[in-house]
């Protein structure tokens, strides 16, 4: 701890717990094993689908614009976000009476930073879609180097925010105003991040929506006059995508934000235990989405993941004759022509990379 002024930060977690009412059962129930039995599988999903998004816009050249780029951050957040509900699935439950002080806030900390990087990540989309469509342009002018800095700027906020309880803002040295879900946060605090997300929500939806709306005004009077429907076509299927994406985002966190703003208010009728665990669980969920979210929406990123999983098959298969015996081929004469199908190159074959349905 950075600021460790006062006697309880001797106490216990347990200690907490109990002075908030959140008990703490110390010997495994059926639920336990049921949250551990499935938040395990998820996580590992969810660190295995991002993996593999940020490895198709790593390996495909048609994804290498400041768009993709932010994309590639995104699922890097949802990555962090996968590697933080592992450590969380095995720091809960009755682990959760063995942690220290310092074990639960860095917890905590994880969490924190996962969401700050995804949403600061949606705001910087939201302005590159904005500043690009308004401008009658596809993809944003901006250069490697800013979007580099860029993505090291919301990492960096993402790691303050993540380090604000730690560095004081906490109930450790005044119980009274501790919240129920999250018993070492103090209520202020809740409310500030709640309201804060909440209103990021707002502002992104607002913004999205504005874009979607001059892009289908503008294509509408354009298309009679334009030869380049497909133009239109595509920044319409491009702001669906990023709609998407910030549809399943703002419902799968909207829940779980209202539970913490509703116990940073201290709203005693509201319950907030009882669906903590549930919003909990959407919050998760949401980083497994968004890969399927582009698999969906983009036949090019499809064809990039089939190019991955099916690399070290090919690779095998290209060295082995009818009978299973590896063998490497001799060259007489001229050499043979290049065969698609059995091609060790990642990249696509198809040179549509623009997010269309």
């Amino acid at each position: 701890m950075l600021f460790n002024s006062c006697e309880a930060y001797n106490y216990s977690v347990q200690y907490f717990y109990n002075k908030t009412g959140k008990y703490i059962s110390p010997d495994w129930r059926t639920h336990d094993y049921v949250v551990v039995g499935l938040g395990f599988p998820i996580c590992v999903l969810i660190i295995l689908a991002n993996m593999l998004v940020i490895a198709a816009i790593i390996i495909n050249r048609h994804f290498h614009f400041p768009i993709y780029y932010l994309l590639g951050n995104m699922a890097a957040a949802d990555l962090f976000a996968g590697m933080s509900y592992l450590y969380l699935m095995f720091h809960t439950g009755p682990w959760t009476i063995h942690l220290s002080m310092e074990q639960w806030f860095v917890r905590g900390a994880l969490i924190n930073m996962s969401l700050t990087a995804s949403v600061v990540n949606l705001l910087a989309v939201a302005v590159e879609r904005h500043q690009t469509i308004f401008t009658m342009q596809l993809h944003s002018t901006m250069t490697k180097w800013r979007v580099v800095m860029l993505i090291v700027f919301i990492w960096l906020v993402a790691v303050v925010m993540g380090l604000v309880p730690t560095m004081g803002w906490n109930c450790v040295c005044d119980m009274k105003t501790c919240c129920t879900v999250a018993p070492l946060y103090s209520r202020s605090f809740l409310v500030f991040w709640a309201v804060l997300n909440l209103l990021a929500f707002f502002i992104m939806v607002a913004v999205y929506t504005h874009i979607f709306i001059y892009v289908r005004h503008r294509s509408r009077l354009m298309s009679p006059h334009t030869d380049q429907p497909s133009h239109n076509q595509t920044v319409i299927s491009l702001m669906k995508t990023m709609s998407m994406i910030l549809g399943a985002f703002v419902i799968c966190w909207t829940p779980g934000l209202v539970i913490l703003l509703l116990d940073g208010l201290s709203c005693s009728k509201c319950e907030v235990l009882k669906y903590e665990k549930y919003c909990l669980v959407l919050a998760e969920c949401n980083s497994l989405v968004n890969p399927i979210i582009y698999s969906f929406r983009d036949k090019d990123m499809r064809n990039t993941y089939k190019r991955i999983l099916c690399f070290p098959w090919r690779r095998m298969r290209q060295h082995e004759g009818p009978t299973g015996i590896r063998f490497e081929s001799v060259i007489t004469g001229a050499p043979p022509e290049k065969n698609s199908y059995n091609s060790t190159s990642l990249e696509p074959v198809s040179p549509q990379s623009l997010l269309s349905s």
